[in-house]
């Protein structure tokens, strides 16, 4: 099994909040191996259309995601650009995009044995 660094696990998550184990919270987050933050669409201008592009996700990839969890929201309103899942193929990493609350469970699943990434919507 290949050495990677763990990613953190969602223990809690509502409405506009996503609670990590370790206690900090966001109400958008960018989780991978070794780290998370707050995810801030405005760093790549970001929006629920044409949604998540592959800017949002580099920073998954650049620490050392092999893997990576999209969430559309709770209500699936935030689309995938074709681009973001072109650009995540041609670097090798598996993806998968479903509705926040999946997409939470999938991730925490995943990252039991695997360098998972994610980005986590937690409203519409």
């Amino acid at each position: 099994m290949a050495e990677y660094l763990p990613s953190p696990r969602i223990a809690r998550h509502s409405w506009g909040r996503l609670e990590l184990e370790d206690g900090r919270g966001f109400r958008d987050a960018k989780l991978f191996p070794g780290g998370a933050r707050e995810w801030d669409w405005n760093e790549t201008g970001t929006s629920h259309s044409p949604g998540v592009q592959p800017a949002d996700v580099a920073e998954l990839v650049e620490n050392s995601a092999s893997v990576v969890v999209l969430s559309e929201g709770r209500n699936r309103r935030l689309a995938v650009k074709p681009e973001t899942l072109a650009w995540l193929q041609d670097k090798g990493v598996m993806v998968h995009v479903l509705e926040t609350a999946a997409a939470i469970e999938l991730y925490n699943e995943l990252g039991q044995d695997q360098a998972v990434g994610g980005l986590f919507h937690s409203t519409c």
